[in-house]
């Protein structure tokens, strides 16, 4: 399957072989000491180490359900008639698909998939850089691509990447691509980053977005033995990003928008201000299944999440 496809997800392993998430684990494990693939935080790639990316076929097969629900998410944080730019991606390709309903609005993009995924949409205006195409990820790169950023100013950046750490922040394996992508945080106001649990804790070669200027972080939950991202998550609030979290119930918009008999969501709360809050983290881990039924302060909260994904 790794051959096949450049990467798979344990969770797909499991349920292909019908087995275990813990015997995948370990399975995976053995075939990495023998150097036929490469661990990845949630599941396996091809080998490579730093310098290796996949393209476009093979991270469209992974963590699949986790793109979708962190797309329906953050569709939620776009308002009518902004102007954001969206970077290129399997996650940010999930979320044109939903931004094609927001009326008014105007997408900056150097991906041919995000334009793709909005050139029909209705009262929607996209424009798009300059540059050379990539063909593995099929973005525009290149000096004619961070050219025709200067001067731009929007109120969003939507950015993914190929790790996420709480150290270096967000990350990539292509230098062009990493490029690129500075030239889009330099354009926003504000940096939010989609993520799924698969890149929690995972560092590649090029830093695209450090941890201190990224303003959101919009990422799945992670799974119950998974304390690896749940302390990543911790690091990342430590400093002062804002979480959100997408459950289980968020995902189900498929290709084509949000759910059937569901609006998209324009007044999603994220957690609490950055860096408010003396000897504690400035933000919260926050469940979009469960934000209306959180009665206790922010600092409750924080506490009950951080704790809840530790014991699982």
């Amino acid at each position: 399957m790794v051959r096949a496809n450049g990467a798979v997800s344990l969770r797909e392993l499991a349920r292909v072989v019908q087995t275990s998430e813990v015997t995948v684990r370990r399975d995976v494990r053995a075939l990495e000491a023998e150097g036929l693939l490469d661990r990845r935080h949630g599941g396996a790639v091809l080998p490579g180490g730093f310098t290796r990316e996949s393209g476009f076929p093979q991270k469209s097969h992974l963590a699949t359900a986790e793109k979708t629900a962190i797309a329906d998410l953050a569709a939620g944080l776009v308002e009518e008639g902004e102007a954001i730019v969206v970077g290129a991606g399997t996650t940010t390709q999930e979320l044109a698909r939903r931004l094609a309903r927001v009326p008014g609005l105007t997408v900056v993009t150097n991906s041919l998939l995000v334009a793709q995924a909005l050139a029909h949409a209705n009262r929607v205006e996209v424009v798009m850089t300059g540059g050379t195409l990539r063909g593995s990820n099929y973005a525009l790169v290149g000096s004619g691509a961070e050219q025709s950023l200067q001067g731009l100013r929007v109120s969003r950046a939507f950015l993914s990447g190929s790790g996420l750490t709480a150290e270096r922040g967000l990350s990539t394996s292509n230098m062009l691509s990493a490029s690129v992508d500075r030239a889009l945080v330099q354009a926003a106001a504000e940096v939010v980053v989609l993520a799924d649990h698969t890149k929690l804790g995972t560092d590649t070669m090029f830093q695209t977005v450090p941890t201190d200027v990224i303003t959101r972080l919009v990422t799945d939950e992670p799974p119950p033995h998974d304390d690896r991202a749940a302390t990543e998550l911790q690091a990342l609030a430590d400093q002062g990003v804002q979480i959100a979290v997408a459950g289980p119930g968020v995902a189900g918009a498929g290709g084509d928008g949000v759910p059937p008999g569901r609006q998209p969501r324009r007044d999603m709360p994220l957690p609490g201000q950055r860096r408010t809050h003396p000897g504690g983290p400035g933000a919260q881990l926050r469940s979009a299944g469960s934000l209306a039924e959180q009665p206790s302060g922010p600092a409750e909260r924080e506490r009950a999440r951080v704790a809840d994904l530790r014991r699982r």
